[in-house]
């Protein structure tokens, strides 16, 4: 099991400067790998900082060398794939390799979708991320590539430098649980980061139960499970520290290879923010 912190690109603390910090501190503190969330309006609330998580990711790649770096999730549907293809490989480059890219439909009712006249059609965006996940590949191969789909059109062109990593930066797969599709998606790819679908609105975190069933669900449709990650969580820390750890005792002996901890920026201050980062992943071996 390896460790990830997710910090939010908005909030009241979030500035930029501060989450680059928070990013060094998490390396120095022992985390794994620094994820950041990709909104145009932060969760929807227009009266709070937001900033680029690219260029974020970018800082934190120069102010870092060990933890790996990454997004979840970036939503294509709103993006230029070969646009994305060129930043992720400039982070690959500037990181040495440490780039994860976490992808997705978007939140339904996103405003960088429903405000800046983009797609909102589900089941269209989810055609589009198909695509769009084809693209990045076939870019970043370093070979001549051309694409006729529905939505993405490119004539043959060359994109150099490939990335640092083989065969590819790993594309994650974000979405919710037990929706099959997200899943079946992610199988192609390198991993998923998926939530617990719930009818109450509340989180609740995602069962060894929930985990046997995605794996099973991907063993079936690429055949093995080898090179592919399972990453969770993405709430704050419980109260119950001991509770938590044996959850995630219990969902790293189900198959899963993340756990992902989430700073909000409705833990405080800045103070409490690096405070949260500074004492470290609840490890569970």
């Amino acid at each position: 099991m390896r460790y990830g912190l997710a910090l939010p690109n908005g909030g009241a603390w979030a500035e930029a400067g501060a989450l680059v910090e928070l990013a060094r501190l998490a390396e120095a503190s022992g985390w794994d790998g620094v994820f950041l969330e990709d909104y145009i309006v932060w969760q929807g609330h227009q009266d709070v900082p937001t900033h680029d998580p690219w260029l974020l990711l970018a800082a934190m790649a120069m102010a870092t060398e060990r933890v790996r770096l990454g997004i979840e999730v970036t939503p294509l549907a709103r993006r230029r794939p070969w646009k994305v293809a060129r930043e992720a490989v400039t982070l690959d480059h500037l990181s040495g390799g440490r780039l994860i890219l976490g992808v997705g439909i978007g939140d339904t009712g996103d405003p960088g979708f429903t405000h800046m006249g983009e797609m909102t059609d589900a089941k269209a965006r989810g055609a589009m991320l198909d695509e769009a996940l084809d693209v990045l590949a076939g870019l970043w191969c370093g070979e001549p590539f051309s694409y006729d789909g529905a939505h993405y059109h490119l004539q043959e062109v060359t994109f150099l430098p490939r990335p640092m990593q083989t065969p590819r930066i790993p594309l994650w797969i974000g979405g919710s649980w037990p929706h099959k599709r997200p899943m079946l998606r992610a199988a192609r790819w390198d991993g998923c980061c998926v939530y617990k679908a719930t009818d109450d609105g509340e989180w609740h975190d995602l069962t060894p139960d929930d985990v046997r069933a995605m794996r099973a669900l991907v063993a079936r449709e690429r055949g093995t499970l080898d090179g592919f990650d399972v990453a969770l969580g993405g709430n704050g820390r419980r109260a119950d520290w001991d509770a938590e750890r044996a959850h995630i005792r219990a969902v790293a002996a189900a198959g899963a290879t993340w756990w992902v901890e989430y700073v909000s920026p409705e833990i405080g201050d800045l103070a409490a923010a690096r405070t949260a980062v500074a004492r470290g992943p609840l490890r569970a071996e």
